[in-house]
Order: structure tokens, then C-alpha cells, then sequence
């Protein structure tokens, strides 16, 4: 998370702008879910591997982490594909197995940047299906960023930013 330089920032009960630094480490860990556009993947672990990793840091017992990377990889429709590696999926597996592993810590908003731009248009709407379905079915937020129109139309909301300001589109 860059530095606010104007505003503020509230995430649950923490005021981002002016909280002390453990705080704000928390809050990413815990409420923040990330989806990168280049999937962002450990090529030497598996997709289990991959999505078990943020619950290893956090300390998750080992019971709990073989259920909940079990459950999400078969949510994204991976379950068949647990052990391969990134460089054995397609785009469309990577990406799915890069929201499972967002999604792994249960957070409270899931940051998608540009989570279709790698993607061809039938995989990319099996994506935003995807992340809808979860974001509906979890009470997820979610803020994603795109450039791909018919993504845009389905939003809840859609917003720009114009020479530095952001405004409704």
C-alpha cells in the first residue's frame, strides 16, 4: 500500500493514514487479498503450494491449510491440478489458482489489477464470473482495475482517473 498524501483511508476498524506500521501489515495481510495481472506465482511450488503459502506465513495449522486450499482450488475448478506447476497450467489456470491463493487468507477486499489482461475474452469472462460469484457469495469488495470494457460493464461501480483525479467514468 503507497503512502496516502491527501484523505483519508479506513479498512475495518483501522485508520490506514495514521495507523502505526504494525498495524497497516496487518491489515494487508489479513483484510487485503491481491491478484496480480502476471499472476504472480512461484514456478517451483504447485498450485496447492502456491495457494497454501499465505496461510504458512500466517501459521495455519497444517489440517486447516490442506481444507481450505483443498475447498478454494476446488471452488476455481483446479481441484484435478493441485500439484501441477505454474508452467504446466494455461493463463486461465494460473489466474484461477492466483485468486485462489487471494482468497486463502479470507479477506475483506480482494485488489485485482487488471486480472483479465493476459487473458482471451472467453477465459477473461470466465474470470470476472468467477470473482463475482465470490465476491457475491463472501460479501467480498472488490476494486479492480481495467482497461477491457466489458469488464467495466459489469461493475457495480465505475470509476477513472483523469490527469490525476478520480471521478465516476
Amino acid at each position: 500500500i503507497q503512502p496516502v498524501t491527501t484523505g483519508t483511508v479506513r479498512i475495518g476498524d483501522v485508520e490506514i493514514t495514521s495507523a502505526p506500521e504494525r498495524d497497516v501489515d496487518r491489515v494487508r495481510r489479513d483484510d487485503l487479498g491481491y491478484v496480480f495481472q502476471s499472476f504472480g506465482l512461484l514456478t517451483a511450488l504447485s498450485a496447492e503450494e502456491n495457494v497454501e503459502l499465505p496461510l504458512r506465513i500466517r501459521g495455519v495449522d497444517a489440517g486447516e491449510r490442506s481444507t481450505r486450499v483443498s475447498h478454494l482450488l476446488d471452488r476455481v475448478g483446479l481441484a484435478a491440478h493441485a500439484q501441477q506447476r505454474p508452467t504446466e497450467l494455461s493463463g486461465g489456470q494460473q489466474q484461477r489458482v492466483g485468486i485462489a491463493r487471494a482468497l486463502a487468507g479470507s479477506p475483506r477486499i480482494l485488489l485485482a489489477d487488471e486480472p483479465t489482461g493476459q487473458l482471451d475474452s472467453h477465459t477473461a469472462v470466465q474470470m470476472i464470473d468467477l470473482i463475482s460469484s465470490i465476491a457475491h457469495d463472501d460479501g467480498l469488495a472488490v476494486l479492480l482495475s481495467t482497461h477491457d470494457p466489458s469488464v467495466q460493464a459489469r461493475a457495480d461501480r465505475v470509476l477513472e482517473i483523469h490527469d490525476g483525479v478520480l471521478r465516476p467514468a
